[in-house]
């Protein structure tokens, strides 16, 4: 027994007993530098949404001082009444509650129908018709405004919400796509033992498929809601009056006004339509990154 343990702990030959402090060491020096660097890119990041909360908060005096100092002194807690008085803040995101709130609905049921039909229903043509929808995705927004612009002209939309929100509920390619992925995760003995029992296909999907697909539908939520509220190029071109106006577009109609007078003002503005989004993302990040990276485990 012993010449066995002795023959056990006997050290390879070109290898030393010091080589595991070194790898460990090395380890520790790679890992130490790479959280130094991500550190300073988070810094990097961070900073300048620290100096808009920090200029929110300076007087007109102090933002004329040169050099400029990070820190109010004193502290102007009435930019943020000053602010919000200047301009219709509260119908704005009225405005931009309610548009979120119908997109991401509408998203939620067009979406999951659309992601399970793929994922599940074999007909015809099925997959070119996904690639194709997916292609879309391809295609910039900016290159599709004209003629998206003359299609809600026609229609008699211009200068209304109806041309916000039917298109973001109807048509949404990345949103079924990750919906789809979701689904193709799901096992299929699912679906078959609703089968067995006699459930017809829209019974599989609102009782077996949709309650499956509660944390790729929370993912939509956030995603919808942050890419609606942030909308600005289609709101500034479809929409004329400003009782109308969505958050991003009274923001740029403020910055316009105030920019040149009192950027303690306009940051300010800027905080205000920044913070909620913001808070609801730091919320959901995780979330998002979690259900991201589950989704294409089943993908195929």
């Amino acid at each position: 027994m012993s010449t066995l343990n002795l023959e056990e702990t006997k050290v390879p030959a070109g290898t030393t007993p010091k080589a595991p402090m070194r790898e460990r060491l090395a380890a520790i020096g790679v890992s130490s530098t790479l959280h130094i660097v991500l550190l300073v890119a988070g810094i990097a990041m961070v900073f300048p949404f620290l100096w808009m909360i920090a200029t929110s908060l300076k007087g007109l005096p102090q933002l004329l001082q040169d050099p400029l100092s990070f820190w109010p002194d004193p502290w102007t807690w009435s930019n943020f009444a000053d602010a919000w008085n200047a301009v219709p803040f509260a119908q704005a995101y009225l405005n931009s509650i309610y548009i979120a709130v119908l997109s991401i609905l509408g998203t939620l049921v067009t979406a999951s129908m659309a992601g399970y039909a793929f994922a599940r229903i074999k007909f015809r043509g099925s997959k070119s018709i996904f690639v194709v929808f997916l292609a879309t995705q391809m295609i910039p927004s900016q290159v599709t405004l004209v003629p998206f612009y003359l299609l809600m002209s026609k229609m008699g939309w211009i200068d209304s919400h109806l041309a916000l929100i039917v298109p973001a509920m109807m048509v949404n390619p990345f949103a079924v796509f990750l919906m789809r992925q979701f689904v193709l995760a799901l096992p299929k003995e699912l679906e078959e033992a609703a089968v067995i029992d006699g459930a017809s296909r829209w019974r599989i999907f609102w009782s077996v498929i949709l309650p499956n697909l509660k944390p790729g539908l929370g993912v939509l939520v956030i995603i919808t809601a942050l890419s609606v509220w942030n909308s600005f190029l289609f709101p500034l071109v479809l929409l004329n009056s400003p009782e109308l106006y969505t958050v991003p577009l009274l923001l740029a109609s403020f910055t316009s006004q105030f920019g040149s007078v009192n950027y303690g003002l306009v940051m300010a503005a800027s905080s205000i339509a920044t913070i909620p989004i913001l808070i609801a993302f730091v919320i959901g990040q995780r979330r998002i990154l979690n259900s991201m990276a589950a989704s294409g485990l089943g993908g195929k």
